[in-house]
């Protein structure tokens, strides 16, 4: 069965997707409404960071690269409102101790479980000499 327009459709669907796939995504997200939370908000920023920076680990790291609390204050409040918000966001995403392994372990355990179980309802067997 050959359909009468099956050429001008396929190309049509091909043009169509290729101007679809180089549309840059666009991501969303809610603007602040209000001015005056701002004041607040470095209040809250420099508060969040600063409790990281007085952690032993970061102290630490800190002077290994020759800073004293005194120049990590000042840089602190040298920064924008805009740039403070921004590293006292970012620092929830640090791991300062990085990941402890179990989660690999925790994936590797599976995967070995789910390959025991498919050679038993498969029927393989696995003979060591």
């Amino acid at each position: 069965m050959k359909l009468p327009y099956f050429k001008q459709i396929a190309w049509y669907l091909v043009f169509t997707m290729f101007i679809v796939g180089i549309a840059p995504g666009v991501e969303a997200g809610m603007a602040p409404s209000d001015v005056t939370n701002q004041a607040i908000s470095r209040g809250q920023d420099i508060d969040t960071v600063q409790k990281v920076i007085e952690s032993k680990l970061i102290r630490e790291r800190l002077e290994k690269l020759g800073y004293t609390a005194d120049e990590v204050k000042l840089r602190l409040e040298r920064l924008n409102n805009q740039q403070l918000h921004q590293l006292a966001q970012n620092l929830d995403n640090v791991k300062v101790a990085g990941d402890s392994g179990l989660g690999i372990v925790v994936v590797l355990l599976v995967i070995a479980i789910l390959v025991v179980v498919l050679m038993q309802l498969t029927g393989h067997k696995v003979i060591v000499k």
